[in-house]
């Protein structure tokens, strides 16, 4: 299996069932019979967590919180390395910080980045992840 990072557009989608949901749903499926996990910023896993919050109310998030603690998903922190990366990807403007963290860990992992989020494409254009477009 290709490695892949995981955006909060992608977990979002997969809870509300949203048009590119079925892609997530697959990619769990073959990461869960796999040996190498999705990856995720801890970053982008608050951003999932805080949504949930907002448009429902914490016990959905709390929900939401241990669900994607039984999915094949490794939660990766935020370390200076990283940090500096996403801030690199910030100065290009026109993409949220939390975003600039996802691209970073794709970055790092040599992975393909899992999103819908149009704010990417703006990466995407500088050549240095892959991007799967839900």
């Amino acid at each position: 299996m290709k490695k892949y990072v995981l955006d909060s557009y992608a977990l979002i989608v997969f809870f509300k069932k949203q048009k590119g949901w079925e892609a997530v749903e697959e990619l769990l499926f073959e990461a869960s019979n796999s040996d190498q996990p999705l990856l995720m910023s801890v970053v982008n896993w608050g951003e999932v967590f805080y949504t949930r919050i907002v448009e429902v109310d914490l016990d959905a998030a709390e929900k939401a919180e241990q669900t994607i603690r039984s999915m094949p998903i490794a939660l990766i922190d935020a370390d200076m390395l990283l940090t500096r990366e996403a801030a690199k990807y910030k100065s290009l403007g026109g993409v949220a910080y939390a975003d600039c963290f996802a691209a970073a860990l794709a970055k790092r992992e040599k992975a393909i980045l899992v999103t819908g989020d149009p704010e990417f494409k703006r990466i995407e254009t500088t050549g240095d992840i892959k991007l799967k477009w839900l």
